[in-house]
């Protein structure tokens, strides 16, 4: 069904797909009350390594792939990574936001008077600008011949990971003093910037078609940039490394099945 759509509807449709995930993740506080520190390490874990694993088998090598036999073939990769980072380093240093498990005065970004719980969303929005830039522009690539299994591949394992990412949320976020509905209206509002940017991507890759393999690769330079700025740091935060540098093994030895499988 969702064949018969043009690629920027199918990439809206994607990303609300991945975002309802995340709510449904969310929604784990109305039936649990508190949630084992190790297991949320486990879920940032998980998500790391299927940001990163989608990075390279979604992102990057089909960039890659798309300049065999012209000049230059490295530079789309190279340039749309490299500026895809610095994209989100730039929103990094400019958006006020405060990571979880840390106190308001150690908030990043331009300083304001903004209180806690809106810094709080803010951070945990912001790792979700890559996901949503990511099933956008594979779907726009569909429009330039790419495999739409391989679109719906990379949305399913965003979504994977978006479910327990949800609940890493809303948890902490209940741990704060937030009620169960306050919790996971914040942990599934997290995502809700990924329907608009898969549709930014999506257009931009369906109107200007050359900078389609500068677009993947911008895609995968902010994805590697939250996982190595934010999720990973977050994930190893007051020891207990061994369990999340494994769910992360997983998660990215999943999401490669996926789209080697599929893709």
């Amino acid at each position: 069904m969702i064949q018969n759509f043009n690629p920027v509807m199918q990439a809206f449709i994607a990303a609300c797909f991945t975002w309802s995930l995340t709510a449904l993740g969310a929604s784990i506080v109305f039936v649990i009350k508190e949630m084992n520190r190790k297991l949320i390490k486990s879920m940032l874990g998980f998500a790391a390594g299927v940001m990163i694993s989608a990075s390279f088998w979604s992102l990057l090598a089909p960039s890659v792939e798309m300049m065999e036999g012209k000049n230059f073939p490295w530079l789309p990769a190279l340039s749309g990574f490299l500026i895809g980072s610095i994209f989100l380093l730039a929103i990094d240093r400019i958006l006020p936001h405060l990571h979880l498990g840390l106190e308001i005065d150690e908030a990043e970004g331009i300083k304001t008077g903004w209180n806690k719980t809106t810094l709080l969303i803010l951070a945990i929005t912001l790792h979700n600008i890559p996901e949503g830039l990511a099933i956008g522009v594979a779907f726009g690539a569909i429009s330039q011949g790419a495999p739409f299994s391989g679109a719906v591949a990379l949305a399913i394992g965003i979504g994977l990971q978006n479910f327990p990412e949800g609940m890493a949320v809303s948890m902490p976020l209940k741990g704060e003093g937030f009620s169960s509905f306050r919790s996971f209206w914040y942990g599934q509002l997290s995502a809700v910037v990924e329907p608009v940017f898969a549709v930014l991507g999506a257009f931009a890759v369906f109107i200007f078609k050359p900078i389609l393999p500068y677009a993947l690769a911008f895609a995968a330079g902010a994805m590697i940039f939250v996982v190595i700025e934010e999720i990973i740091p977050e994930s190893q935060r007051d020891g207990s490394a061994d369990i999340p540098t494994i769910s992360a093994l997983l998660g990215f030895a999943i999401m490669m099945f996926l789209d080697v499988a599929f893709g």
